[in-house]
């Protein structure tokens, strides 16, 4: 019996062993800094910021709770280092493309994003390969991709340390890090164009490319944006060869009038035009309205209302053309004949307000 409670003893001291070397603890929220994620998108490219958020909580923290300039750390490397920017882990930045920041080159990665501040409201952002590490203890310059100079602004007060984005365009954004009084820019920009050229070329290999659409929408964005209309033309043509109809006629054509061969171009706009519904004569219309190519844009009004009498808003665009062209005896002779077919409540408005305009109610 004796043996048997010994051997009893020893199995579950074996198995508490066992469980204390797999053991670990639930997951609890963290403090007092939480983790945070920002995501932006720039084109058709992403920049994710993923950090913590340190509070004031009345601390100094300019040259005291972040030192000024670069510092040594009490252990760890021992080398100078610069601001974490923010507490615990590394802050990480990833670019799903190659980046230019603050003028600088960037290739697309996962990357940790340091800070540096001097007395004078100048400072350095620092993008570093080293992103595994935790805070700034381990950092070494050797594995910096980029230095940039920046020049800090001063904000309202912000208590929790804060990632954002601001002043957004089509190729660029500022990713601002907002802390106490202090706002450090980053200038963030991507050639979107020429992803976007790339990306559609990759998409075209996949189920993309087996309908005309992909080919037209890729042909079209060459077109739109002015960008290799070497390959637009042959996006272009493959839309063509599987599906000959208005839209991917006249993408075609465009690209040819951007390329200077206007006259191929006329006479494929001259063959697509019959075949054209209401809405792609109309589309088309305003296309050259754009283009303030107003007498040409009459004549494919014109061409609407008579394939369409019926429609008012045909008629509602036709005399829109000649507002703009500036013939107001038939401008408002074509918005009266909309309005008295009874439109929709967006053709009423638009004749409507013409019509005010023109004086005529």
């Amino acid at each position: 019996m004796k043996k048997f409670y010994l051997l009893s003893t020893l199995i579950c001291a074996a198995l508490f062993i066992a469980a204390e070397s797999f053991a670990q603890n639930i997951t609890t929220p963290r403090t007092p800094s939480p983790a945070a994620k920002v995501v932006q998108t720039i084109g058709i490219s992403t920049v994710t910021v993923k950090y913590s958020r340190p509070s004031v909580r009345d601390r100094e923290v300019w040259g005291v709770l972040v030192p000024y300039g670069w510092n040594k750390e009490g252990f760890g490397s021992g080398n100078d280092a610069p601001w974490r920017s923010g507490a615990n882990e590394n802050t990480v930045i990833k670019f799903s493309d190659e980046a230019t920041i603050q003028g600088k080159k960037v290739p697309a990665g996962v990357y940790g994003l340091f800070f540096v501040i001097n007395e004078d409201n100048t400072g350095e952002v620092i993008i570093s390969k080293d992103h595994h590490a935790w805070g700034n203890y381990w950092y070494d310059p050797a594995n910096d991709v980029m230095r940039a100079d920046i020049q800090l602004r001063e904000i309202p007060m912000t208590e929790m340390l804060t990632y954002d984005f601001i002043n957004a365009d089509k190729n660029s954004a500022e990713l601002v890090l907002n802390w106490e009084k202090k706002q450090f820019p980053v200038k963030i920009e991507f050639a979107v164009d020429e992803i976007v050229m790339a990306n559609a070329k990759d998409e075209l290999k996949g189920v993309t490319g087996f309908s005309w659409q992909g080919y037209a929408s890729a042909a079209n964005y060459s077109l739109q944006n002015n960008i290799n209309l070497e390959q637009g033309l042959v996006w272009a043509d493959q839309a063509v060869a599987m599906n000959q109809n208005f839209n991917t006629l006249n993408v075609k054509a465009g690209i040819l009038t951007a390329m200077g061969k206007t006259e191929e171009a006329d006479k494929i706009i001259a063959e697509a035009l019959p075949n054209a519904t209401e809405g792609e004569l109309n589309i088309y219309g305003y296309q050259l309205l754009g283009q303030q190519k107003f007498d040409k844009a009459i004549e494919i009004f014109e061409m609407n209302t008579k394939k369409h009498p019926e429609s008012a808003n045909a008629w509602d665009s036709l005399g829109e053309a000649y507002a703009l062209k500036g013939d107001k005896k038939n401008a408002i002779k074509n918005f009266k004949k909309s309005l008295s077919m009874d439109p929709p409540a967006n053709v009423r408005a638009n004749s409507e307000k013409y019509l005010k305009q023109l004086g005529e109610m």
